[in-house]
């Protein structure tokens, strides 16, 4: 790794952490650079434009948030139900909950009408489809296809009910408590 490669790391490090802990709302150039300890024609120099240090970061905190599902990896494939309260109890982790959160904020800019995050929102959505895919236990590929989708679609829900203060309503469909 070269010492670019290794600045423009240390630099998404300090990006991730001010959009986890502010949001997206908060990632105009100057906020972002000063975040960074650094000035927005450095960002410009190891991002190109604001578009591929978005990518950049938003990509970094996915990576992030894909180690951590990682460790929880069960080793053998699950059936659906299981699956479901496994990875509700994971998405429902106080841990979680700022990933969960920059997830909710892209598909609320998406539904805006930002083509920018439509890309990217769809682009994660696909990826954490083919994730659960690989995580269940079917006894065919479209019965795997199937509950794959099935299951984005009951997180998603958990994750958007708790968001507006309906947590209650997730627990009652069988979220974690």
């Amino acid at each position: 790794m070269t010492r670019t490669d290794k600045d423009r790391t240390a630099l998404l490090d300090r990006l991730a952490a001010h959009v986890m802990a502010h949001g997206l709302g908060a990632s105009s150039l100057r906020p972002l650079a000063k975040a960074a300890g650094t000035s927005d024609r450095m960002l410009m120099y190891y991002f190109g434009d604001k578009a591929g240090m978005m990518t950049a970061i938003i990509g970094h905190i996915g990576a992030r948030l894909v180690a951590l599902l990682e460790k929880k990896r069960a080793p053998n494939p699950l059936p659906l139900a299981r699956l479901e309260r496994e990875l509700a109890t994971i998405l429902f982790d106080a841990k979680l909950w700022p990933y969960m959160r920059i997830w909710l904020e892209i598909a609320s800019l998406a539904a805006q009408g930002d083509a920018f995050y439509r890309q990217t929102g769809e682009a994660m959505g696909r990826f954490f489809l083919a994730w659960g895919e690989g995580q269940i236990a079917a006894r065919t590929p479209s019965a795997r296809a199937r509950d794959a989708a099935r299951l984005l679609v009951t997180m998603e829900g958990m994750l958007f009910l708790k968001a507006i203060g309906l947590e209650d309503v997730s627990k009652a469909a069988g979220a974690p408590k």
